[in-house]
């Protein structure tokens, strides 16, 4: 185990011994700093987790610098003038407007028709014209790269919050939709609030789901067994469905902030049901859902865990054959570090004894975090901080705040336009597999989350080879696998261009492709689904660098989904079927225990 990356956090968790210390000036330190951590974590309570101080800075940072620009403020503060003067003009002359022109096209919010009509169009322009005009006043010259994107951000935030789609009945949906409701819709809304009130607070619905999509019952119920359990993962193998399947069987790592049923969903959306239906031998890990006595898991008990004692059980299970290695999101980034471990000889202790990795594929996982795109913002020295201080309090992460944060980085859309539809429009959920496991969260333990934040956001060790396994950094330039690589053209959670990185830290065969959808979505892409394309070109080992763009530019287009690329790239790097294996009894069937973990989480 390596040590924690912050001794601080570490003293402060619940569990933490009292201090022997005999030095009164040691004792003070420490006495201050453990009220100043609980005068944090109160403070969070009261920001949403964001630190008012990075946020300050970010803001003196701007308001300095514009300051400083005295021609810039003036060319601003005229722009602004003559739009508001434009505006008003307008609003004060509507025979002047086009109703037949809608207002923003290209802005779902504003789609129906009465938008384009006065008095609301007004409004909308003036929301278009303050989006362009803060977006051009945070780039000031001589700010930092961070406090432009922060100060972007949280001016897009606000504007979003004020936008006149989230103005109630002066909007002109809602009325329109009040009045021939005869106010039903504003009751209904009601009791949609009442149910997610009962629902943080542990309690049943009132108007519960009329289905439910629980996991092994209409979510993850491809047969198999549970064949391997320890302390943080369990290990499943899939019943096989065709008389022989390829020799290397293909082990999945998913996320720890993810249930793993995200590759198993309902039957038409399962990855692994298909791998399966294709003839591959499929492993999975499961991971448990920690609670307060996890508090000091570190990211060398997950690869332990989930990578090195999972690997040795399908050695177990299927001896004598390499295994295709999968990892999706922070499973692709842990498994690559171990990848990269089992790489250099002598690395990790017992390596010999674990099946060799045929190829290495990582959906989604970055491994290079210079820029992690809009979660960047959320993530600095005061903000990582300040989270280490909330979780110091129970020691763990929620899944609530994990997923209030992922929720804040498109509040446009998973925020506002939800309140919206749901609260006055009336309008109630429509269930489907993603969104039941999307709202199945996980917690983190403390010292693993703020490991992964230091290490990698703050440090980049993983791509600049300073990330230690066993006590000795690791380098992604050691790994000869063929690697698959997928990234998603909207994601928002490891950028394609981040994630396509990882052609200048290894030289090996590297393909990659770039699938339309999201982090989810472009992920769970099922053969059939409509409207779903990729690009797909190979980079081999040797070969020169080449920027995303011209990549772009280089790949073969594609239409469908990439699962079958990929199927075809597995085979490639198989050598022949062989009769299918049933898994042993093992510890019951799938989906095993621990993804029925679950906790009341208040935030």
């Amino acid at each position: 185990m390596t040590l924690p990356t912050d001794p601080t956090l570490a003293a402060l968790l619940p569990d933490a011994p009292a201090s022997h210390c005999t030095d009164p000036e040691l004792r003070a330190r420490e006495a201050a700093t453990r009220l100043d951590s609980r005068w944090h974590a109160a403070m969070a309570k009261l920001t949403g987790g964001l630190s008012p101080v990075a946020l300050t800075l970010a803001w003196t940072d701007w308001a300095l610098h514009l300051a400083t620009q005295p021609a810039q403020a003036r060319r601003l503060g005229l722009a602004a003038w003559g739009q508001g003067l434009r505006l008003l003009g307008q609003s004060l002359a509507p025979a002047a407007q086009d109703p037949a022109d809608p207002a923003t096209p290209a802005d779902p919010r504003f789609a129906d028709p009465l938008w384009a009509r006065w008095p609301w169009q007004g409004a909308v322009q003036a929301a278009q014209a303050a989006e362009t005009w803060w977006a051009e006043a945070t780039q000031l010259r001589g700010m930092s790269p961070h406090h432009q994107e922060m100060a972007g951000f949280f001016a897009r935030q606000w504007l979003d919050m004020l936008s006149p789609a989230n103005w109630g009945l002066a909007n002109p949906e809602v009325l329109r939709r009040t009045l021939e409701r005869q106010g039903g819709n504003l009751r209904d809304g009601a009791a949609h609030l009442g149910d997610d009130w009962r629902r943080r607070h542990g309690l049943s619905p009132l108007q519960p789901p009329t289905r439910p999509y629980q996991p092994g019952v209409d979510l993850a119920v491809t047969p198999g067994r549970v064949v391997h359990r320890n302390a943080l993962a369990e290990l499943i193998q899939y019943d096989p469905v065709t008389p022989q399947v390829q020799a290397e069987p293909v082990f999945l790592v998913p996320s720890w902030i993810m249930k793993y049923y995200i590759l198993d969903l309902s039957p038409e959306n399962s990855l692994v049901r298909w791998l399966v239906g294709q003839g591959h031998t499929v492993f999975i890990l499961s991971w448990r859902n920690p609670d307060e006595g996890d508090a000091r898991l570190t990211l060398a008990d997950y690869l332990e865990a989930g990578i090195f004692d999972a690997l040795a059980a399908i050695g177990r299970a299927v001896p004598g054959e390499a295994v295709h290695a999968c990892g999706y999101c922070l499973g692709g980034t842990l498994l690559s570090i171990g990848a990269a471990a089992l790489a250099r000889p002598g690395q990790v202790q017992g390596a010999q004894t674990l099946p060799p990795l045929a190829s290495l594929s990582l959906l989604a996982a970055e491994t290079d975090f210079t820029e992690p795109g809009e979660l960047g913002v959320l993530i600095d020295e005061g903000q990582v901080a300040l989270l280490e201080d909330m979780m110091a309090e129970r020691g763990y992460l929620s899944g609530a705040q994990m997923a209030g944060s992922f929720a804040y980085l498109h509040s446009r859309d998973l925020v506002w336009s939800q309140q919206l539809r749901r609260f006055w429009m009336g309008e109630a959920d429509q269930p489907n597999d993603l969104m039941a496991w999307n709202a199945d969260t996980t917690r983190m333990p403390a010292l693993m989350h703020s490991e992964y934040l230091r290490r990698c956001y703050l440090r980049n060790e993983l791509a600049e080879g300073r990330f230690p396994v066993e006590g000795r950094p690791v380098s992604l330039g050691d790994l000869r696998q063929p690697l698959f690589v997928v990234g998603t053209e909207k994601d928002h959670v490891s950028p394609w261009k981040s994630v396509y990185k990882l052609h200048r830290l290894t030289d090996t065969d590297l393909t990659f492709v770039l699938a339309n959808g999201g982090h989810n979505a472009g992920i769970v892409s099922e053969p059939g689904h409509r409207g779903r394309h990729y690009a797909l070109r190979l980079r081999p080992a040797g070969a020169a660098w080449v920027p995303p763009e011209a990549w772009g530019q280089q790949a073969e287009r594609r239409e469908g989904s990439w699962w079958q690329a990929w199927h075809d790239w597995l085979v490639t790097h198989s050598r022949g079927p062989v009769t299918a294996r049933t898994p042993a009894a093992g510890l019951g069937p799938a989906p095993g225990h621990y993804v029925l973990q679950r906790y009341v989480e208040a935030g």
